[in-house]
């Protein structure tokens, strides 16, 4: 923070209340966030200054950002959390670890960033338990990347713990991670205030005229009112502001410092300027190099006598536009010199990054003894999950480079930092210079691999398989192994793209089959592509035997977890091909579980969603919901695209309406926007279930229609033409759907399993003359009944019991819609349980409606601890699974026994309906 003066907190009663009140709360157990916004010098920091002067009884911590191109990874997180970090070893083993690296504590595997944000929370959590405590992010536009988004997770997390965070925004800010916080935005002090303050600065008579323009020109910004008069003398000031001022405000108050600049030595405007270079604000690093350059003790008491930067304990500007001002007058020459000065004063064993940036800021032209050093300094960067950091030192790395040849490759690993951090444009730029120096065809191809790879990044899945078949190609000679990886890429964008892709499923699987490029001998990933393409090239027929072998490989295969996600794709939809359910279950229950073991969240992400699906196809609904809570966190927490698949299939088959659309709505539209046919063909497949509940048999068909032109004959339009069969012999229209029953008996009789036997039977019997039905019902049966598909059994009760309605046998019909009744009261798919009860009204029985249970009085989120705890996990396991602190955990605990009207969790597997545990 810099050097305080209370006349800038003029005319802030309310917002001092605002900030007494959040302090109030802390204190009293809950915690709460605020970020304060305003341009430069509105009293942001100074408010800051009010907050942490009035935390009595509340533990303060404090951090700031600097505006600098050097960002070490986690610095601000480290520099808030120092005091408290011989709690570490107190946190679950995975986030201490995580915490541990990333901090640089000690070494180890690369941790997850997220997972670094979950046990910052824990830390903060558990020592605010002994004491409240109050955050102060200071210029919180500048903290470092990986700090930023850590602090963001933290503050969007805090409810019952005892932190306030108050963060400082200089606004108009590129980054973003805050957005959505409480927030208060300072404007200028109102005329009389500002009229004040001025006079505190011009005492004497001032013309109307020149201090209306003063206060116009200023706008009430406390620092331009302070600071700008203070230039003027008494003769200049009735002109000064006659000519109004074309630049920004911000930049005339650094002028207004830069000018008192001329009253000093040129010692202590070198001090200035090291003290501005350097963003650690540490006086002994201070002090080493302003002896280098024969700076002694009398320049920091000439910077504090015009007060401009105060040298104590440690390094303070007047204000962060002084030091901003100071760095960007001063010449390139002593810019380098004081650079140089401060790395040659920096132990390299101790802080080789912070060494490398200054000496890198020090060099002019190619030098590759200094690219070499901001290299490793980004393998460091990376290894503590600093992915932001690793990119701009392999940024700025290329820059110092000067063999072409080493300046591709480096602007290569530049361009894929610059993308593993999210930073599209930066990839984007870095990228040109590694296809400017590409002079080898390796290189143009690996730019080529790339370029696919940021496209695809950025959501245009339509336009990535032919980019990336392209790069696969072109890499084929010369890289076999990243080839392979790039066709790998390719039939995965092709597989989400569906019809939407340039270059198609049948396109990337043929180049894939006549490169020759899988033996028999190799891997399951091996064998499954291959397998894929033949599926994709000469039918279902031809692939089903390599698809059975390659999946029993896949489930033996030890891959590593993020490579094992892509392929874990690959291999589920593969087993659907064949209508193998339970190896499509064992192939996702194992990839959940590695990612949990890895602490890997965007593996994870998929894996809940993978999980999600099976347990609503299963019946298991409540499992299912709680995959789909502990998604959503998980994609909430690392800003995950990932459809929710699971969600929108669990919410078409509980038939709730009115969510169920929001959701499908939002997906389709999402799809479209991402042009994903296979996200569009299955929102259409779920939405068809959902109206074959509701009885919206016309719209039903519709959708069902629309799921199979996404992307017509693969993966789930096979199950869509299930539900356009139902829908369109429900509306006596048999004839619509002949052509699908046939394209459907045809993929179930390659399947073989009774899942396939099932739904070709029972679709059969839906379409048969009535002489013929009841046998192809009665098989359907007994075939469903020995698979774990309690839904399809139930719904294939149900419409032979509608069949036996409409044939007159009105005794047989009510016992095969009782059962379908009960099991769909049972599941809680509350669509179909009313088209039963519907169905059983029409034969004379008499059935009363389900009413809403205790349960469902209980929020999403609520339920979601619920169910864990049921499970008998313990608080932290609880906030670990839902990215909460343990005591927002027993928050939540609180209000859901207040509810349920019990007092301990025992009570809470008999308090929550059709309970039971998840695997995974």
């Amino acid at each position: 923070m810099g050097v305080h003066d209370d006349r800038i907190l003029l005319d802030r009663a309310r917002e001092r209340e605002v900030l007494d009140e959040l302090l109030t709360h802390a204190r009293g157990g809950h915690g709460g966030v605020l970020v304060i916004r305003g341009e430069a010098g509105v009293g942001k920091t100074s408010l800051l200054r009010h907050c942490a002067e009035h935390a009595s009884g509340l533990h303060l911590r404090r951090t700031a950002g600097v505006q600098s191109e050097m960002q070490l990874p986690f610095a601000s997180l480290h520099q808030l959390c120092r005091p408290i970090l011989d709690r570490v070893g107190s946190l679950p083993p995975p986030q201490a670890a995580a915490l541990s690296v990333a901090l640089g504590i000690k070494e180890g595997e690369t941790p997850d960033p997220f997972l670094v944000s979950l046990a910052a929370l824990s830390l903060l959590s558990e020592s605010a338990a002994q004491q409240p405590m109050l955050c102060v992010i200071d210029d919180a536009q500048w903290v470092d990347s990986a700090s930023g988004q850590a602090l963001a997770f933290v503050a969007r997390r805090l409810l019952a713990d005892s932190i306030a965070m108050v963060f400082a925004v200089r606004e108009p800010a590129v980054n973003r991670d805050l957005d959505g916080l409480p927030d208060l935005w300072l404007e200028g002090l109102a005329d009389d205030d500002a009229r004040a303050l001025l006079h505190t600065v011009i005492p004497g008579r001032i013309d109307s005229r020149v201090r209306d323009r003063l206060l116009t020109e200023t706008r009430g910004n406390p620092l331009a009112l302070l600071e700008l008069p203070r230039r003027l003398s008494s003769t200049q000031l009735p002109g000064a502001f006659v000519v109004g001022d074309e630049r920004e405000l911000p930049e005339r108050i650094e002028d207004a410092f830069l000018a008192r600049l001329d009253a000093l030595s040129r010692e202590a405007q070198l001090l200035l300027l090291l003290a501005a270079a350097d963003p650690a604000d540490d006086p002994i690093l201070l002090w080493r190099a302003a002896d280098r350059l024969g700076i002694d003790a009398s320049a920091a008491e000439a910077t504090e006598a015009e007060g401009l930067l105060t040298v104590d304990s440690g390094v303070r500007f007047r204000h962060p536009l002084v030091r901003s001002a100071i760095y960007r007058a001063a010449s390139p020459r002593d810019r380098r010199a004081v650079h140089l000065a401060l790395a040659e004063s920096i132990d390299p064993t101790t802080e080789p990054d912070r060494r490398a940036w200054h000496l890198a800021a020090a060099t002019i032209g190619p030098d590759e003894t200094v690219a070499q050093e901001l290299e490793r300094s980004a393998g460091r960067a990376r290894a503590r999950g600093g992915l932001s950091a690793a990119a701009a030192f392999l940024r700025r790395s290329v820059e110092l480079t000067g063999d072409p040849t080493a300046r591709a490759d480096r602007a290569l690993a530049a361009a894929q930092a610059s993308l593993q951090a999210g930073e599209f444009e930066s990839a984007s730029h870095v990228l040109q210079t590694a296809e400017e120096f590409a002079f080898d065809e390796l290189h143009r191809a690996r730019a080529d691999l790339v370029h696919a790879q940021i496209v695809s990044a950025s959501g245009a899945l339509d336009e990535v398989p032919a980019l990336l078949l392209a790069a696969a190609r072109r890499l084929e000679p010369l890289d076999p192994v990243r080839s392979r990886e790039a066709y790998l890429d390719a039939w995965g964008a092709a597989l989400f793209a569906g019809d939407r892709a340039g270059a198609d499923m049948r396109e990337v699987s043929r180049v894939v089959r006549s490169r020759r490029l899988f033996r028999d001998d190799q891997h399951g990933t091996d064998l499954l592509l291959h397998a894929m393409s033949v599926l994709m090239t000469d039918g279902r027929q031809a692939a089903a035997p390599g698809i059975r072998r390659a999946l029993s490989e896949f489930l033996v295969e030890d891959l590593p977890v993020d490579r094992g996600m892509r392929w874990s794709v690959i291999a589920s939809a593969a087993a659907l091909e064949t209508w193998d359910f339970e190896t499509r279950n064992a192939i996702t229950m194992r990839q959940l579980q590695r990612a949990r073991d890895a602490g890997a969240l965007t593996p994870l992400a998929f894996g809940l969603n993978g999980a999600a699906i099976t347990m609503a196809m299963t019946g298991r609904f409540e499992a299912a919901l709680r995959l789909c809570a502990e998604a959503s966190a998980v994609n909430q927490a690392i800003g995950s695209r990932v459809p929710p698949f699971g969600g929108m299939l669990l919410a078409a088959l509980r038939g709730r309406e009115s969510p169920a659309f929001t959701l499908f709505e939002e997906a389709t539209r999402k799809a479209d926007e991402s042009g994903s046919g296979f996200g569009l063909q299955w929102a259409h497949w779920t939405g068809a279930i959902l109206l074959n509940g509701l009885r919206r048999y016309d719209e039903a068909l519709d959708a069902a229609q629309r799921a199979w032109d996404a992307w017509p004959d693969w993966f789930v339009s096979i199950f869509a033409s299930s539900e356009l069969i139902e829908a369109a012999a429900r509306l006596g229209r048999p004839n619509r759907a002949a052509e699908s029953l046939e394209r459907l008996t045809a993929s179930a009789r390659v399947g073989g399993t009774e899942w396939a036997v099932g739904i070709s039977e029972r679709s059969t019997a839906l379409l048969s003359e009535a002489a013929d039905a009841e046998p192809h019902y009665v098989a359907a049966i007994r075939s469903l009944s020995t698979t774990r598909l309690r839904p399809e059994l139930a719904r294939t009760h149900l419409v032979f019991g509608e069949w036996l309605r409409r044939e007159g046998r009105r005794v047989d019909a009510r016992e095969q819609l009782r059962i379908a009744h009960s099991m769909f009261t049972d599941l809680g798919a509350e669509g179909f349980a009313e088209r039963a009860r519907a169905e059983l009204l029409a034969t004379g029985e008499t059935v009363r409606k389900r009413t809403p249970s205790q349960h469902e009085e209980l929020t999403p989120q609520e339920a979601h601890v619920a169910r864990l705890a049921a499970d008998g996990r313990t608080n932290a396991e609880i906030g670990a699974t839902l990215y909460l602190s343990p005591r927002t955990v027993e928050w939540h605990l609180k209000k859901v026994f207040l509810k349920l009207q019990i007092n301990s969790r025992r009570a809470l597997r008999s308090s929550l309906p059709k309970y039971e545990p998840v695997a995974g």
